[in-house]
């Protein structure tokens, strides 16, 4: 019979050797000094060995408690490898169905698809650090509770803006794993309302007339790249979400019809861009450069990759505009505020330009074409106002608004 200090005091030699302990187990001792559990059977007349593990990270005692437990299938008819074999690959099933595993597969789909660096790094932190509760269990065990648990403990550190952020990301992850067939449910959809309600942030932007002015004559100085100028005069005239108008694909733009169509990230939906005569001559000048790739702003390491999310915010941050002043995001604000205050467009001709969530009085979702021709005319109007500011010419103030 073996005992601790015998398996300590166990030294390697030249070649494997193997020491018994009873009914059938025993240590096998490798010139590597490497000591691995064996359970020595027969079945159907045939000698075999199962693996059950290394001292001593499996101890003595369970290494005795797996050998009954395989004695006990083979005394039932069972091959106690076969069923070795068969358990582990059902671990490695399972591994592969966690919470993290299917995040990390999610991560990983989202980076060839393009997903900026920045954005790789915090879903990663999310996934390591503030799901971190939840990420070894099986996906489809996880119920609301169990998420709403995690989503607490940010909370109470103070980062309720994380805590939404995490729920988001979660509810992404398993809808994934719906799609996938590894999950039937979305716990994080039942969430609505449990978390702390987030301050509600405004991302900086330049709304005075005078000042759009001044912004527009700067984004038309900047003398780095060509392709961040054709994205710096590009940003106000479509007001899109940054992400959007960085990862823009030559596929979804058609310049004879003055369209670029898209799914907006934000609510999913297909959308349409109408493009205005000055959107139009900057992206016909833009495809001579970058046409015959995927984007229309790839990134500086590689074509195919878009530019990065960073570099409209940093082109800004060079002509003198901080993150208090006006940011890639504030280009949306600007045309909402403008739209509505000085050029008196009507309120649900800009939210369905922003992409937004829009329903008609019976609470249905309009669809992507709804009021075109309207927002074409406001486009072309916002373009041409645009310019009328960047030259310098009177402008009405906010506090002036008008009606056209």
């Amino acid at each position: 019979m073996l005992t601790d200090t015998k398996l300590r005091g166990m030294k390697p030699k030249a070649t494997v050797y193997r020491q018994a302990d009873a009914n059938g187990l025993c240590i096998e001792v490798r010139p590597t000094g490497a000591k691995l559990w064996r359970y020595r059977y027969r079945y159907n007349g045939k000698a075999s060995m199962a693996p059950l593990g290394q001292y001593p990270a499996v101890s003595l005692s369970e290494a005795r408690t797996e050998r009954d437990r395989l004695r006990g299938l083979l005394n039932g008819g069972a091959n106690p490898t076969t069923v070795a074999r068969i358990e582990r690959a059902a671990k490695v099933e399972q591994a592969d169905n966690t919470f993290g595993a299917i995040a990390s597969e999610l991560l990983e789909k989202r980076t060839r698809e393009g997903l900026g660096m920045g954005s790789v790094k915090r879903e990663k932190r999310l996934i390591e650090k503030d799901l971190a509760g939840i990420a070894t269990l099986p996906i489809n065990v996880i119920t609301a509770s169990m998420l709403l648990r995690e989503l607490r403990k940010l909370e109470k550190r103070g980062v309720v803006e994380t805590a939404h952020r995490a729920k988001a990301h979660a509810g992404l992850v398993f809808r994934y794993a719906i799609a996938t067939g590894r999950a039937v449910t979305d716990p994080s959809a039942a969430l609505s309302g449990a978390l702390e309600q987030r301050q509600k942030r405004h991302f900086a932007s330049v709304t005075e007339p005078a000042r759009i002015g001044a912004l527009l004559r700067a984004l038309h100085g900047y003398e780095g790249s060509s392709v961040v100028q054709a994205a710096l005069k590009l940003a106000p005239l479509v007001f899109v979400r940054p992400g959007e108008l960085r990862q823009a694909r030559w596929a979804d733009v058609d310049l004879d019809g003055a369209e670029w169509r898209y799914t907006a990230t934000k609510t999913g939906t297909p959308h349409i861009v109408p493009l205005s005569s000055q959107a139009v001559s900057l992206m016909q000048d833009l495809h001579l450069l970058t046409g015959r790739g995927e984007f229309l702003f790839p990134g500086i390491r590689s074509a195919r990759r878009p530019m990065s999310e960073n570099t409209i915010n940093a082109a800004l941050r060079y002509l003198g505009f901080d993150g208090d002043t006006m940011t890639g995001h504030g280009f949306r604000a600007m045309a909402r505020t403008v739209l509505d205050e000085v050029l008196g467009y009507r309120p649900d001709y800009i939210e369905h330009q922003l992409a937004h969530a829009v329903r008609d009085p019976n609470g249905r979702a309009y669809n992507r074409t709804a009021h075109l021709p309207e927002r074409r005319k406001m486009m072309q109007g916002w373009a041409d106002y645009l310019d009328t500011l960047r030259v310098g010419a009177k402008v009405v103030s906010i506090s002036q608004k008008q009606i056209g």
